[in-house]
């Protein structure tokens, strides 16, 4: 696409966007002057789909009118509920339905995945990971590391950029991978770095794990709806995510995993049981003896939030009608844009504005990172103008457009804004 810095241009592409439309199925924050805001952070909290009211009252309808009897005789019972969101999940992240379920918190998720799949053993014990990772992802390796009797100095390996570099080199990764393979037990990345927007190479990041004799795993909390997956044919052993970010299923709503079917329909494969997990033609005969659901069904432990899945099924219903592959064809486009106005328009370089984000459009997702040094006073600055984007210290502006609800007019308009904050303060 050849882009021009222009308001027409921004208006004509919203035009020909056979994306657009859907935006107006998604409720905006206002300014105090009751104008729309500009959100940019859809890869901390997703937008309200307007159809997740209706989702959620039909579920209140039942509860009202069923009480407990919503688990069995209501219309969709509750009982498996969770069973209607496996296709839409197995589809965005190319999966087998068997192989994902909705479950739980993203990081009870990676606790419950990291009992089944980091099993130090015959000298194998290191978890390689990414420099910087999560804190959520930090904390539940280390205390993982230490349930198994090692020290985290001593059996996490982090890979961290080059000197003066901002974003990791595969190849570097695949250099850790191989330099560590006697002892690597697994590898854990993100699929998208929260920091920085960088896509790793997953398929290349699992080829290299499995020749090293480890397993291989992923946190997709930014990537899950964001870009598209073939998990399974990657051979990737497990994955996790939650889905408040790109995937508008509303505050903390109810996670999900991944787990190739080679693990997940071996009843050997170690876990924590739970009863909802147990062999679902059994489940209420409450007899010893754990029978797991085949599948990734089998790390269930307990009956589902019924209004967090409603709220989830309603915004996947709108990445079924849009199809993630035509999602990612649109954020290519729009992120594109965005950093061809900062770079030609805005003028980053100028202020003193780096973006850190890869300028490889096939290395990021929807997200632009922004290094501004001193630049807390620029982030108030547009947020005062209307402007919802994500402030992370020590000095990182992330702009997230988001192809479901954002529009040219959106880019165009927030650099001209950014423009005006940045003439007014000295950074």
């Amino acid at each position: 696409m050849h882009y021009q810095p222009t308001e027409a241009f921004a208006k004509e592409q919203d035009r020909l966007d056979p994306l657009a439309p859907f935006r107006e199925r998604f409720l905006f924050p206002q300014t105090p002057s009751g104008e729309l805001a500009i959100y940019f952070c859809g890869n901390s909290l997703g937008l309200q789909p307007k159809a997740t009211r209706e989702y959620l009252e039909k579920e209140l309808q039942k509860w009202a009118q069923y009480a407990v009897d919503g688990h069995f005789w209501a219309e969709e019972p509750w009982y498996t509920y969770h069973q209607h969101l496996t296709k839409p999940l197995a589809r965005l992240v190319g999966a087998l339905p068997h192989e994902v379920v909705a479950m739980n918190n993203l990081t009870t998720n990676l606790h419950l995945l990291l009992v089944s799949f980091y099993r130090p053993a015959q000298g194998r014990y290191k978890i390689l990971m990414e420099g910087g990772a999560f804190p959520s992802d930090q904390y539940a390796v280390e205390s993982q590391v230490r349930l198994k009797g090692y020290a985290p100095e001593q059996a996490i390996v982090e890979v961290f950029p080059r000197p003066g570099e901002h974003v990791l080199r595969t190849d570097d990764i695949l250099a850790a991978i191989d330099e560590n393979k006697d002892e690597l037990a697994l590898v854990l990345f993100s699929g998208i770095q929260y920091y920085t927007g960088q896509l790793f190479d997953m398929p290349a990041i699992t080829k290299a794990a499995h020749a090293a004799g480890a397993l291989c795993g992923f946190d997709l909390a930014h990537a899950m709806g964001n870009v598209p997956m073939q998990l399974h044919n990657w051979g990737v052993d497990f994955a996790a995510w939650c889905t408040y970010k790109y995937l508008n299923s509303g505050p903390g709503s109810t996670a999900g995993v991944y787990i190739h079917e080679r693990w997940a329909n071996d009843p050997a494969t170690p876990r924590f049981a739970g009863w909802w997990g147990h062999n679902q033609q059994e489940r209420f005969k409450m007899e010893k003896g754990f029978k797991p659901m085949p599948g990734a069904e089998g790390w269930l432990l307990s009956n589902s939030n019924i209004l967090s899945l409603a709220a989830q099924r309603a915004s996947l219903a709108i990445f079924e009608e849009a199809g993630i592959e035509a999602l990612r064809r649109k954020s290519l486009q729009l992120t594109g844009y965005l950093e061809w106005m900062l770079c030609h328009q805005v003028g980053c370089d100028k202020w003193g504005i780096e973006i850190i984000t890869p300028s490889d459009p096939e290395a990021r997702g929807a997200q632009l990172s922004l290094l501004v040094k001193g630049g807390k006073p620029l982030f108030d600055k547009i947020d005062e103008a209307g402007v919802i984007c994500d402030w992370r210290e020590p000095n990182v502006i992330r702009l997230a457009p988001a192809p479901l609800y954002n529009s040219f007019q959106d880019v165009y308009t927030f650099c001209q804004i950014f423009t005006k904050a940045l003439q007014e303060i000295t950074l």
